[in-house]
C-alpha cells in the first residue's frame, strides 16, 4: 500500500505549467513544509543549531486539481494533502540524482483568504494558528465547482 496524508504550509506558491506532447494537461508543483513532532526543548535546541524542525516534501498536482490549486493556493496557506509517494532519478553532469515526491489525489484547502486573482499572492496573515476564523471572509467560491458560501448559522455544530 502507497498512501501518504500530509498537513503543512506551502513555502512557496504553486507552480504551474502545461504539457505540450498532445494533450496539454495542467501539472503544479510546490513544497508542503510539515513540521516534526518535537518537544519544546527539542525543538529550541535544534532551532538554535540552525537545524530544520519541520519537513518539506514535494508535491506534484496534475490536471483540474492542479488548476485549482495554481489559483487558490499561495505561499504560507496551511493544506492538506493526500496520496501515493512516488521516487525516481535521472543523470546530471554524469552524476545520478534521485528524486522522492508525493503526487496528489487530494488536496485541502485549510486556510481561506482572497485569491490571487482579487489581491496580491504575498498576503500576510493576522492569524496563522490552527484556529482560523474565516467566518467574516468575504471570498464567494460559488465560481468553483462543488464550493458555495454558507452561513455559520447553518453548521448544526
Amino acid at each position: 500500500m502507497n498512501k501518504v496524508v500530509l498537513i503543512g504550509r506551502l513555502t512557496r506558491d504553486p507552480e504551474l505549467r502545461y504539457l505540450t506532447t498532445g494533450s496539454n494537461t495542467a501539472v503544479a508543483r510546490f513544497t508542503l513544509a510539515v513540521d516534526k513532532q518535537l518537544s519544546k526543548e527539542k525543538k529550541l535546541e535544534m532551532e538554535s543549531r540552525n537545524q530544520p524542525t519541520a519537513d518539506f516534501i514535494n508535491i506534484v498536482v496534475w490536471g483540474k486539481l492542479a488548476e485549482t490549486c495554481s489559483n487558490y493556493l499561495a505561499k504560507g496557506r496551511l493544506t492538506a494533502v493526500s496520496g501515493r509517494i512516488q521516487t525516481g532519478s535521472y543523470e546530471k553532469d554524469g552524476r545520478r540524482i534521485y528524486t522522492t515526491e508525493v503526487v496528489a489525489e487530494n488536496v485541502q484547502f485549510l486556510e481561506w483568504g482572497d485569491s490571487p486573482n482579487r489581491s496580491s499572492r504575498n498576503d500576510s496573515y493576522d492569524n496563522l494558528d490552527n484556529n482560523y476564523d474565516n467566518s467574516n471572509s468575504s471570498d464567494d467560491m460559488s465560481d468553483i465547482e462543488g464550493f458555495y458560501t454558507i452561513d455559520n448559522e447553518d453548521i448544526p455544530f
